[in-house]
C-alpha cells in the first residue's frame, strides 16, 4: 500500500526557511517521480517541484525557482523540500504526491499524480 507522510510545516517569518519531508512507503523508491504541490485557500492546487528518484533530477515552478530545492534520501525513502527566502505568498498547505514510473516525466500537472499525502501547513507571516 502506497503511503506518503509529510512533515516539517510550521509558521515562519518572511525571509526565513523551512524544510519539508515526505516519507514514502509501499513502493520501490528509485523508480518514480515524487513532487510537492501546494494549495492556498481559494486557489487551485499547484505543482511546486518534482524529482525523478532514478537520478535525483528536479524541476521547479517559476514561482519558486532559485528559492526552493527538492532532494531525496534514498536509504530513508524520503523526499525533502528545502524552502528559503519564504514569502507570505508561499503560505499554503503543502502536499507530497507520487507519479508511478514517471510516464509524464517532470510534469507538475496534478492529473499525472496518483498518490497523495495528507499535507502539512506552511504559514509565512510578515
Amino acid at each position: 500500500q502506497v503511503q506518503l507522510a509529510e512533515s516539517g510545516g510550521g509558521s515562519v517569518q518572511a525571509g526565513g526557511s523551512l524544510r519539508l519531508s515526505c516519507a514514502a512507503s509501499g513502493f520501490f523508491f528509485g523508480r518514480h517521480c515524487l513532487a510537492w504541490f501546494r494549495q492556498a485557500p481559494g486557489k487551485e492546487r499547484e505543482g511546486v517541484a518534482v524529482i525523478n528518484t532514478r537520478d535525483a533530477t528536479g524541476v521547479y515552478a517559476d514561482s519558486v525557482e532559485g528559492r526552493f530545492t527538492i532532494s531525496q534520501d534514498t536509504p530513508k525513502n524520503t523526499v525533502y523540500l528545502h524552502m528559503n527566502s519564504l514569502d507570505v505568498e508561499d503560505t499554503a498547505m503543502y502536499y507530497c504526491a507520487a507519479q508511478m514510473g514517471c510516464p509524464a516525466g517532470w510534469s507538475l500537472e496534478r492529473k499525472h499524480f496518483t498518490f497523495w499525502g495528507q499535507g502539512t501547513q506552511v504559514t509565512v507571516y510578515s
